[in-house]
């Protein structure tokens, strides 16, 4: 039984090692030439705002919102303005390079989809943090509970709301 769990926190910044942090620059470039081929294949200009908007999305390990996309170009010294900001993230999950992720909030994030296998998510209602996770029983479970209704399963998707282990410690207010 494979079990995995990535943990992402909003505006969390990681040391990572050299090796990493290279092996991350090399995935950046491959990303960022396939989203100038999918601009091109559809005849749309590449320009240096949609690659900065694509760029911060797979530098990211976070799932991240318009804003914060917007504040981290920003923080590059790249200006782009919020209508230009949705149009790029709109092309971005239409080229499949990035999903798009509605966890109830109000609004939208994104996350790379590259080399990520169908995951679930638990949500923090106090302070946001997005923990990632994959387990087969799930799986199995909802094809059974499809199938047990007549249904055949072609996807799901699952949010478990309530409060990280964290903010339980620190006895936060909750809120949701």
């Amino acid at each position: 039984m494979r079990r995995w769990l990535r943990s992402v926190r909003p505006r969390a910044s990681h040391r990572l090692p050299d090796l990493q942090r290279g092996e991350q620059r090399m995935e950046l470039r491959d990303d960022l030439g396939q989203f100038r081929t999918y601009l091109r294949q559809q005849n749309l200009p590449v320009t240096q705002q949609r690659l900065a908007i694509a760029g911060v999305i797979f530098a990211s390990d976070r799932h991240l919102s318009v804003e914060e996309v917007a504040h981290d170009v920003a923080a590059q010294g790249e200006h782009a303005g919020t209508a230009t900001i949705y149009r790029t993230l709109d092309l971005l999950v239409k080229s499949g390079l990035v999903v798009e992720r509605d966890f109830g909030e109000g609004f939208r994030r994104f996350e790379p989809s590259r080399g990520i296998p169908h995951h679930e998510h638990l949500l923090c209602t106090v302070c946001g943090r997005v923990d990632e996770f994959r387990d087969e029983r799930l799986e199995r479970m909802t094809t059974i509970i499809a199938e047990s209704h007549g249904h055949s399963r072609q996807r799901h998707r699952l949010v478990i709301y309530g409060v990280c282990a964290e903010c339980q410690r620190s006895g936060g207010p909750r809120r949701g």
